[in-house]
């Protein structure tokens, strides 16, 4: 009785090492880093970039795009040795995400 506990919990314990393998692996939505968008800005920004930005989903709400935006700002702003070109792209990804821009469009 005492080997098939044993031999039980070892069974157990495999899978659930290998699940956590899985989950831990780069990519997986569990993962501890966050896997990141490789590649460049679309020559004319679009409501999917604009979220991939902003790190939310296209249907985000506006409060949530707010703070998202906020987060970023402070460390990205020009006053506080951040790129002027990435703070332009957070605002117009900002922007397009609540409506005040069209996609694509130029201001």
């Amino acid at each position: 009785m005492a080997g098939l506990a044993v031999a039980g919990t070892a069974f157990v314990a495999k899978h659930a090492v290998q699940a956590y393998v899985k989950l831990s692996a780069p990519g997986s939505i569990f993962s501890a880093t966050k896997a990141f968008y490789r590649g460049g800005f679309q020559p004319e920004m679009n409501k999917r970039e604009a979220a991939l930005i902003l790190g939310l989903r296209e249907s985000a709400a506006e409060e949530r795009i707010k703070e998202a935006h906020r987060r970023i700002m402070v460390a990205n702003h020009p006053d506080s040795g951040g790129s002027s070109f990435l703070a332009a792209k957070i605002n117009e990804a900002k922007d397009i995400m609540l409506g005040k821009k069209k996609p694509g469009s130029m201001m």
